[in-house]
């Protein structure tokens, strides 16, 4: 199990914490009280990238070991840079629903023969105890032999004691064809009506400059 040292946050302001490295957050849960929290900001980095959102983190500094999961991110939309993090204490034995990203391994024949690949989604909801949530779950490409096959939900296999709350029957990712785009033909210049067209512009001209104003009426 990862384990991030954290610490309470006093009455420094959130813009002070992160310009000395640390990211103002909140612990909360059924049974436990919201506690506002302060974590560096390459720790959490660092958890982000073996755990994700799904895994158990947990949290020192609080008194006793808090058992947590990642609940919530708010990125900066400029730095991408995490500016605040949510962490919900989970409860031994409690069942909790979370979303697990997808990973997808093996190759498709129908997309080595030339077809387009279309992943619909990148993350299953599932129901669980904390301690059995998995990192991610596998969808096997393999099994996309032909063009508008499909995996659905339902396909996936998931770890013993882990169930399944999207919708069944949602599709995970399919096989499509690809339809190329066709240019529309442009018909080629008539080169003929463009000259009789300039010689008789030339023409009117001409006699408008040479007309008088009774011959133009």
């Amino acid at each position: 199990m990862l384990t991030l040292e954290v610490k309470k946050r006093d009455e420094t302001s959130a813009a002070v914490l992160r310009r000395t490295g640390l990211i103002p957050g909140v612990v909360y849960g059924a049974h436990h009280a919201a506690t506002p929290i302060a974590v560096s900001a390459v720790a959490f980095d660092k958890v982000m990238r073996e755990a994700g959102e799904a895994t158990i983190v947990s949290l020192a500094g609080l008194g006793e070991p808090l058992q947590t999961l990642i609940h919530e991110i708010d990125l900066d939309p400029i730095t991408n840079q995490p500016r605040h993090i949510d962490f919900y204490a989970v409860t031994k034995g409690k069942k909790v629903q979370v979303a697990i990203p997808l990973a997808f391994i093996g190759e498709s024949p129908a997309v080595e023969a030339g077809a387009n690949l279309v992943r619909v989604l990148h993350e299953l909801e599932v129901e669980a105890d904390p301690m059995n949530l998995p990192h991610n779950i596998e969808v096997d490409l393999s099994i996309l032999a032909a063009i508008n096959d499909k995996i659905h939900a339902k396909d996936l296999e998931l770890p013993a004691g882990v169930e399944l709350v999207t919708e069944p029957d949602e599709v995970v990712v399919l096989v499509q064809e690809i339809v190329e785009e066709k240019e529309e033909a442009v018909a080629p210049a008539d080169i003929g009506s463009i000259e009789v067209e300039k010689k008789g512009k030339e023409k009117t001209e001409a006699d408008g400059e040479t007309a008088t104003p009774e011959e133009k009426k």
